[in-house]
């Protein structure tokens, strides 16, 4: 892999945030995911990924090849 080719993961939130802690639903605003089924490709970065982690329960998380 070269240094300008970045592996991305897509993002898709399966659930509403709305009943979850406020914080929860600014990561997922952090992260773009703003309606269900939404869905986003984004870097795999080490940030991203702990975004992730916080929500985990609330999208689903696929390698974009």
């Amino acid at each position: 892999m070269t240094d300008k080719a970045q592996k991305k993961i897509k993002l898709t939130l399966v659930r509403s945030g709305v009943r979850f802690p406020e914080r929860q639903g600014k990561t997922l605003k952090g992260l773009g995911l703003k309606k269900v089924n939404g869905t986003k490709i984004l870097n795999d970065t080490p940030a991203i990924r702990g975004m992730i982690s916080k929500v985990l329960h609330l999208v689903s998380v696929e390698d974009c090849r």
